[in-house]
C-alpha cells in the first residue's frame, strides 16, 4: 500500500467519523437548546469542511509527487509522513479557529473547539472562565477534570455561593467556607467554621493566627486578647503573642496598666523575653517610658549575676544617656560593679 492508498482510506475513515459526530450532535437536541445545538453543528461542519479540504490538497500533492518519481518510499515511512502532516495541519487549524473566536470575544465557541475538537478540557474550562462564563467553566472543571478547587472558585465568581461552599467543605477549606457564609449573611454558620479554624490553629500552637481570626473575621477582640495571653502563658510563640497582645491595646493608660499587670505574673524564666518586649514598648510612647524602664532595670538586676551580658540592654532604655554607656563599659572591665549611679 503506497501513500496515496493510505490517504484515500484516511479520507474514507474521516468521512465516517464526521457522520458519527453529526449524529451525536443532533442527538443533543433531546436535552439542549435547539439553537445551541445548531450552532455547534454549524461550527463542526465548517471545521470539518476545512479539514477535508486540507486532506484533499494533501492527496493531490501526493499524486503529483508520485508522478514525479518519488512514489518508491516505504509504506511505513510514507504513512508516518502523511499522518504527521495531516494531523498537524488539522491541529493548527483548530488552534487558529479557537484563537479567532477569542479575538471576537466568542469564548463559548472557542471553548467548544478546545473541548470537542482538540480534546483539551483544561483550556476549554479556562477559556470559559476568561470569558466570565463561570457557571459553564465550573461544570467543565468539575465533571471533566475533577478539579473541585477551580470549580469552587468559578462558582464563587458566579455568585453561586451555596455550590461553592459545598465544594470548599469537601476540600476542607474551613476559613473559606466561613468567608462565603459571611458573604451571604449567615453569621452563625460563618462563626461555626471560623471557630473550627481557631481550634486548628490552637492545636498547632499558632496562637497569633488564631487571634487574627477572632479579631478580623469574628469581630471578637476580647477573645483575640485572651488567646494571645494564653499563648504567652503556655509558652506557645511567647514573644509574638505578648507583642501582639500589647499592640492591640490602643489607649496608652490601659496599655501602661496591662504592661505592669502581665509583668507581675511573669515567671523568672520568661523575664528575658519580657525584657525584649519592653524595648519595643519603650519606643512606642513617651508616657510608657517610666514603666518600661523600671521593669527593665528590675529584670536586668535579677539576671545580671548569671547573665552578665544582659547589662548591654540598659542602653535601649537610656538612648540619650552617655553616662550609662560608660557605666556599661566599666562593668565589662570590672565585674564587681553593676550600676554606676
Amino acid at each position: 500500500m503506497n501513500k496515496q492508498k493510505f490517504t484515500e482510506k484516511f479520507i474514507g475513515a474521516f468521512c465516517i467519523l464526521v457522520l458519527i459526530k453529526i449524529l451525536a450532535i443532533l442527538a443533543e437536541l433531546f436535552h439542549k437548546n435547539f439553537w445551541e445545538v445548531v450552532g455547534t453543528l454549524f461550527l463542526f461542519l465548517v471545521v470539518a469542511a476545512i479539514c477535508f479540504l486540507v486532506i484533499a490538497l494533501q492527496s493531490n500533492k501526493e499524486k503529483t509527487d508520485n508522478f514525479g518519481g518519488r512514489g518508491g518510499r516505504s509504506m511505513a515511512g510514507g504513512s508516518s509522513y502523511v499522518e504527521t502532516s495531516v494531523f498537524d495541519r488539522i491541529h493548527n487549524m483548530y488552534e487558529d479557529q479557537a484563537r479567532k473566536f477569542i479575538e471576537n470575544n466568542d469564548y463559548r465557541s472557542a471553548a467548544k473547539v478546545y473541548i470537542n475538537l482538540l480534546k483539551d478540557n483544561y483550556r476549554g474550562a479556562k477559556t470559559l472562565a476568561d470569558g466570565e462564563l463561570y457557571n459553564e467553566a465550573a461544570v467543565i472543571y468539575l465533571k471533566k477534570l475533577n478539579n473541585k478547587s477551580d470549580a469552587a472558585d468559578c462558582y464563587e465568581k458566579a455568585k453561586q455561593y451555596k455550590k461553592s461552599i459545598e465544594l470548599y467543605k469537601e476540600l476542607g477549606q474551613k476559613e473559606k467556607v466561613g468567608d462565603l457564609y459571611r458573604e451571604i449573611n449567615e453569621v452563625e454558620n460563618a462563626n461555626n467554621y471560623y471557630q473550627m479554624v481557631v481550634d486548628d490553629y490552637v492545636k498547632y500552637s499558632q496562637m497569633v493566627k488564631a487571634s487574627l481570626v477572632y479579631r478580623k473575621k469574628m469581630e471578637k477582640p476580647e477573645a483575640a486578647q485572651r488567646i494571645l495571653l494564653q499563648g504567652w502563658e503556655e509558652n506557645k510563640d511567647t514573644f509574638n503573642c505578648l507583642n501582639n497582645y500589647f499592640a492591640n491595646i490602643f489607649d496608652v493608660k490601659d496599655l501602661d496598666v496591662a504592661i505592669r499587670e502581665v509583668y507581675k505574673k511573669t515567671p523568672s524564666e520568661k523575664k528575658s523575653i519580657y525584657l525584649d518586649a519592653m524595648k519595643h514598648e519603650f519606643k512606642k510612647d513617651v508616657r510608657l517610658q517610666s514603666t518600661t524602664r523600671n521593669i527593665a532595670y528590675e529584670i536586668i538586676a535579677e539576671k545580671i549575676k548569671t547573665h552578665s551580658e544582659i547589662v548591654n540592654e540598659l542602653k535601649h532604655f537610656n538612648p540619650e544617656d552617655e553616662v550609662i554607656l560608660k557605666d556599661i563599659s566599666r562593668y565589662k572591665m570590672n565585674r564587681n560593679k553593676i550600676f554606676g549611679h
